[in-house]
This record gives C-alpha cells, structure tokens and sequence, in this order.
C-alpha cells in the first residue's frame, strides 16, 4: 500500500512513501486525507449512460412485488403528473405479473388515457398499454422484426401489450426518442454522469451507443468550453462502442459497421472516443429470448438474433478496420455464435493485437470458456445480475443442471482470460461498491436475508476491485493511462470512508465516496 501520491496538472507524478512525496512536491499544496482509502476510479465496464440518465426519470417497479402494487406505482404516478403524455417506467420483473405474462389490459385499468412505456428490468422487453400501441401504430398486420416478438392473442392476432428484444427497440425506443428534446437528453446525461461520480465511478463503457446519445455528448463537450472533440471535457472518461442493429441486409449491416469506423476516427479525445462496435447477439433468460443449446424448462427455445451466417461478415469487416467487438451473448448457444465469428475473423485478417469481448455469459460451456481464453477475448461480466434477489424466474426458467454454473467469473479468470466487471446500468444498480459486494460474497445486495447464490465463484477482494479498474481499463485498450494508481497514469482516483479490508465485505454495503477526483481535478465531494 501507497502512503502518498503527487498530483501535477491531470497525472500522478508520484505515487509511494510520504517522505518521498514531500520532497518532490516542493511547495505544492498537501491534502491530508487522514489515512482514508484510496483507489483507482471505478471504469463500468459495461453501461448505457443517457439510457441510465432517463431510467431515473422513470417510476421505479423493480421492488413491486405484485401487479397490484405496480398498478398502484403506476396510479400515483400519474395522479402526480395529469399534465405529462406519456408515463414511463421501468424495472418490473417476470415473477411479479400473474402467470409472467403482461397485457396492455393490465395497465389500462389504471391509465386508460395516455400512452404508458414500462422497460422490463433487463431492458430487453417493453409493457405497454392501449394508448402506447395505438401511438406506435401497432395493430394485428404489423410484422415482428427480425430478432423480435409482438406477443399477440392467439385468437384474434391483435398486439396484447408486450414487446420482445427488437420489437421493443424498433417501435418503442424511436417512438419515445421522437418526442425527447436535446434539451432533455442533456440533463438526463447530466444526470447520469453525477450519479456515477457520486459513487466514484471516474470512466464508462457505453454500450449500445447511438446518434442520439453521441450528439449529447458531443453537446456537453462543446458546453466545457471546447470544441465538440477536441479541448472540452466531461465529467468522467466515456468510451463507446456503436451499436450495430441487425437490418436482414448484409449491405445494411455493413454500412453500419462503416459509419462506426468513421467515428473512431472522428471521435477520439481523451473523454470520448468511439473504440468499436455492439452486437446483440441473442436475448436474456428472464423472457426465454437467450439462444440455449438446451430447450427452457417449458421446452421452448430462442435463435440468436444475429444467425452466422449475418454475424460473420460484420465481425469479419469491424475487425479488419480496427475496432473492438463486443458482443452481448448470455445464452451458451449465443457464446458459441460469437466465438465462431471471432475465430472466422482472426483467421481471415490475419494475426494482430486484438481487444475483442463478450458481455454477460450467463451461461457458458466449459469448453467456450477455455477457447475465450485461448483467443485473448475479454470476459465482461456484472455481479450485479446475478443478485440472488432477481435469480428466482432465472433459474425456473432454466430448471436444470445449468443453474449450477450460473455467472463463473472464476472459471474465466482460471482459464486466464481478463475478466472486467461492470454494471449494465441501468438494467441493474449502477453503485459499483455493492456491486463489488455480489462480486466477492454472491450475495444479494438487495435482500441480505437471502442465501448466496453458487459462492464457490466469488471473487476475492483485491481481485474484484482489480477487475473493476485495471481490467475494465484492459478492455477498452487503456490500461496504459488508467486503471491503477502509478506514476504517469491519469489521476483518476476514488477516497473512501471506509476501508474495506479492514472494515470486511459487509462494509461495502455502507462505504460511502467522500471524493472523487477525475484528471486531478475534485468532480464529486461527500
């Protein structure tokens, strides 16, 4: 451990024994933190930073244990705003609707009136109402895309109220996005961006980043005092990776995939850059939409959104231009998908340095995880989701022997491959000392009461904090200026009031931030 560290304009200059310090720093103002923890800011390795920004705009569900009580969430909400259009929501969970089946019905009681958006808690499906559908102009002759699912009546073939996967993100995400100002989408980034420095985050990975949300941030660049890419700053470090919708076109998909090129390098200053690409390779197990090489416990299944025979062509052209891939694949049919299509492109770019992921890999084959390895591939991985509070439709879903090797962070980092935590904010809780709490007990940050969910794959502390700052910072090809407290590195640091180690995991329940410093300079004081 460190005793001291010199700070000279947005570097560390120093960093090791106070004496040492002291001397160097000459007359340079001193801060005496008392012998507080300190540590590397926290990069989330994986969030969706303006997404983030509006879900705290929108009627919390995720602790609504019953449709009862999400009516009524739903009844005060617009009992409080008889003015607004709409009522968004989000974070309502499978178990809490009767038979895991939403209808627009079941909102319609309570707000018959206005269009109502509800974001399931994973963000890969969308209740709405009446109004909503009529709003997006969906009736029983409007087709599923690609990689999606209107859930209809099998009687009448009319939409009942639910959106699956691309559904959700090709009708309701531009129908919301319409009627969103640029006004609003800054002071939901601003929002974001003090929330996590509030926490001591110091740098995100946007994942799923789009027009919309890089004009915003362009637009809070140019606010700094700088221009859009160049002399402004943000308040913490944002990499992106632009997300790549599947169009059924190859020509389609690449043209995608050349517009991201563009930008990495149109968009590369040291708090924005554009480092590659997103593709959603399959769904998520609450909803069954997750590629499995086994049937669900109902014996149904889901096929991967992105088939190879589209995915190889996009990866083949990402990685022969330079960008990261990253690739979101939680079913271990999905995982199988995206490997093969990293192997494909290896093989015809030929050998380079290569800083390729896949997110989530809920479920994984042992055999997958050792090829990852193999192929120098990025684990990105959120304790937070396997929270045992919100395991319970996972594993019913399941219902078998996969349950049992569910989340193996261990498993990766046995193989040797970089594992990097982040949150999927805001699918999950964006504070990342809880999240280090799930990553090193496997207990539930949510409910203590509850047993932990497969403990033998808990990290150690040192190892979940390195994975959460050293190699979230490997993953987007920066772990050369931040990740660690060294000399030279970016002086992007986080000073706690307790010290874990020494107050034990409970405490990362109760720590709280008292600074957070982004290029030297304070962004957030406790």
């Amino acid at each position: 451990m460190a005793e001291a560290m010199l700070v000279d304009g947005d570097r560390l200059a120093y960093v090791g024994e106070e004496s040492t310090a002291l001397r160097l720093a000459g007359a340079a103002a001193q801060v005496d933190l008392g012998g507080a923890f300190v540590l590397p800011g926290f990069i989330d390795a994986h969030t969706h930073l303006l997404m983030m920004g509006q879900a705290m705009q929108k009627v919390e569900l995720r602790d609504a244990a019953s449709l009862a009580q999400i009516q009524e969430r739903l009844r005060e909400a617009a009992n409080a705003a008889p003015d607004a259009a709409r009522i968004l929501g989000r974070g309502w969970l499978f178990p809490a609707i009767p038979g895991g089946m939403p209808t627009a019905a079941m909102i319609d009681v309570v707000i018959p009136d206005r269009p109502v958006y509800l974001d399931s808690n994973d963000v890969h499906s969308m209740w709405v109402n009446s109004a909503a559908l009529a709003e997006m102009g969906i009736d029983r002759d409007t087709p599923d895309p690609i990689g999606g699912k209107i859930q209809r009546d099998p009687a009448t073939g009319e939409a009942t109220g639910l959106l699956y996967e691309t559904a959700a993100q090709q009708y309701a995400w531009p129908t919301l996005a319409s009627v969103t100002t640029d006004a609003e989408r800054d002071a939901q980034l601003a929002g974001a961006f003090g929330h996590y420095l509030s926490t001591g985050v110091t740098g995100g990975i946007d994942m799923a980043m789009g027009e919309d949300d890089l004009a915003a941030m362009r637009r809070a660049l140019t606010a700094s005092s700088g221009g859009p890419d160049g002399g402004g700053t943000l308040p913490l470090r944002v990499t992106g990776h632009w997300l790549i919708t599947q169009t059924g076109s190859v020509a389609g998909n690449l043209a995608q995939v050349a517009r991201a090129v563009e930008l990495s390098r149109e968009v590369n200053s040291p708090w924005l850059r554009i480092a590659g690409i997103k593709i959603i390779v399959d769904g998520v197990i609450d909803s069954c939409t997750a590629a499995m090489k086994e049937p669900y416990a109902d014996g149904s299944n889901a096929g991967l959104i992105w088939e190879l025979e589209d995915l190889t062509p996009v990866v083949a052209a990402a990685d022969a231009a330079g960008l990261q891939i990253a690739m979101h694949a939680i079913g271990d049919a999905a995982s199988d998908a995206a490997l093969d299509a990293l192997e494909h492109a290896c093989l015809v770019n030929g050998e380079r340095d290569r800083r390729h992921r896949i997110e989530h890999l809920e479920t994984v084959t042992p055999e997958n995880v050792q090829r990852l390895a193999r192929l120098g591939v990025v684990a990105s991985m959120q304790p937070v989701h396997s929270d045992p509070a919100i395991q319970d439709n996972w594993r019913a879903m399941l219902g078998d022997h996969r349950v049992d090797r569910a989340y193996p962070w261990t498993e990766f980092t046995d193989a040797g491959a970089t594992l990097a935590l982040g949150s999927d904010a805001p699918t999950a809780p964006h504070q990342p000392l809880p999240n280090m709490y799930v990553a090193t007990t496997r207990k539930s940050a949510l409910d203590q009461s509850l047993p932990a969910n497969l403990p033998q794959y808990a990290l150690g502390l040192a190892e979940a904090l390195g994975h959460a700052t050293r190699d979230a910072a490997f993953s987007c090809g920066m772990e050369q200026e931040l990740g660690r407290l060294a000399t030279g590195m970016l002086a992007d640091f986080v000073v706690l009031d307790t010290d874990p180690f020494d107050a034990g995991l409970d405490s990362l329940l109760t720590a709280s931030v008292a600074l957070t410093v982004v290029g030297g300079q304070v962004r957030y004081r406790g």
